[in-house]
């Protein structure tokens, strides 16, 4: 089997361990799958994120153990054919599979099945190409830059008829509105030739808007541009360079690599690394907001076979609340917030892969110190809209469903309460399900900055 990933990291897991049940086919991915020891601790419900289609189902088949075990029955197969033309039941149990790094964090062996249904995927694609309705969500960072999408998008959250049809031809569910993109997009400024480095590498930060704060929620962007300044950092945008698509934003390619375009994804990685190779090289911090796109490139772009280049750029990556946190402890913020004017009560709800790098204390330690503000963590899995999966029409019942673990019932039991959620996947959920919209931390923290600023 041509392997897409580079599995070499787990070249020696269950080597020597005669209990480690590794299948005969698949190599070092094989190894990645038969790290699990099949002890049901992904059945577990309560606390925790893994695992959601386990926990609306109670089917252990739709566990990341349950997945272990067709997947090693599929590698053990005489005929790789059955690997590359799976089963309805790994083919279904695979699709239920949200990518939601909870076994990552959660299981005693760190199971990877995200990293595992990348590769999967990946060999479906190669092997028995692409659907349009795949093809159109691994493509959206270049379709969101027509300005056809916006009208478009409004037309069919409008119109229950076209809604219907694009349900009959893409399996895009009717049932589900659309997100639509602002009226005018992130602003990059003035270039970045005019932008010259102040003071120490300590107090500059590169900010990396991703394409779904740049088109949807410039506001969470701009508002995070203004904290950096506000907090004393000569703040850089990262951008395109020059030749190279200047007027489509950078991206980290996770919709290419969620939708098994791995060629497209490393295409999209290296696009990123070219234009931030002289900021990681300055040494500066890149700073972002979407968890998903964050952990793309401190994570799977490890396994892109970008070599050394994304392994200093992973390095020199972080998530807004962790830049903060990290300055503070470093006595390089000094800056301290204010009361929220007419905000009594939050309620914050973590993206999954927030909590996969354990992102989510940082959010916590930042809103302990906004005075007054009373504030509680959705104890919940998965939202359900894990980017295009709770859009999809096999799917956006049980995208529901896991919403109404926890989610929902805590959002109606507060319904004044401030929203606050960085995922954009989970801003949409919460906005579907009838509720006002969240907003990002950056947001936020730009309230409670104090008013001399």
């Amino acid at each position: 089997m041509k392997l897409f990933l580079d599995w070499t990291s787990y070249e020696n897991a269950g080597m020597g361990d005669a209990y480690a049940d590794i299948p005969k086919h698949g190599a070092d991915y094989a190894k990645a799958v038969a790290v699990c020891i099949g002890s049901k601790q992904c059945e577990q419900t309560g606390k925790g994120v893994m695992c959601p289609s386990y926990r609306i189902s109670g089917n252990p088949v739709l566990s990341p153990g349950g997945r272990v075990k067709l997947l090693k029955a599929a590698l053990n197969a005489e005929d790789e054919q059955v690997f590359l033309n799976p089963s309805p039941a790994l083919a279904d149990a695979m699709a239920l599979c949200v990518s939601c790094k909870g076994c990552r964090r959660e299981c005693e062996n760190e199971v990877d099945m995200a990293l595992i249904k990348a590769e999967f995927l990946a060999q479906q694609v190669a092997q028995h190409g692409l659907s349009l309705r795949r093809r159109l969500w691994g493509e959206l960072p270049k379709i969101l830059c027509w300005r056809i999408v916006r009208p478009l998008l409004l037309l069919r959250n409008q119109l229950g008829w076209l809604a219907r049809l694009l349900e009959a031809g893409l399996g895009i569910s009717a049932k589900i509105r659309l997100p639509v993109p602002a009226r005018q997009p992130f602003r990059y400024g003035s270039s970045a030739k005019d932008a010259v480095s102040i003071g120490s590498v300590e107090k500059q930060v590169v900010l990396f808007v991703d394409t779904f704060n740049h088109h949807f929620n410039p506001a969470a962007a701009e508002a995070a541009q203004r904290l950096l300044k506000a907090g004393g950092y000569q703040v850089h945008i990262a951008r395109p360079l020059d030749e190279d698509e200047p007027q489509r934003p950078l991206c980290c390619g996770r919709t290419y690599f969620s939708n098994g375009r791995l060629d497209k994804a490393r295409h999209e990685a290296q696009r990123l690394l070219k234009a931030l190779e002289s900021h990681v090289q300055a040494g500066r911090s890149i700073v972002g907001l979407e968890p998903s796109c964050i952990l793309s490139l401190r994570d799977e772009y490890l396994k892109l076979g970008l070599g050394e280049p994304a392994k200093k750029m992973a390095e020199k990556v972080v998530l807004l609340e962790e830049f903060i946190v990290r300055e503070q402890t470093a006595k390089r913020w000094t800056l301290e917030f204010q009361a929220l004017p007419e905000v009594s009560r939050l309620l914050l709800h973590g993206h999954c892969h927030q909590k996969a790098v354990g992102a989510i204390k940082s959010v916590r330690k930042l809103l302990k110190q906004v005075p007054g503000l009373d504030f509680e963590l959705i104890e919940s899995s998965c939202c359900g809209m894990a980017g295009n999966f709770g859009v999809e029409a096999e799917h956006v019942e049980h995208a529901q469903a896991m919403a109404e673990q926890a989610l929902f019932p805590a959002l109606r039991a507060e319904p004044d309460a401030l929203l606050v959620s960085n995922g954009f996947s989970c801003q949409q959920q919460i906005q579907n399900g009838g509720f006002a919209e969240p907003l990002h931390l950056s947001q936020v923290l730009c309230m409670a900055l104090p008013s001399q600023e």
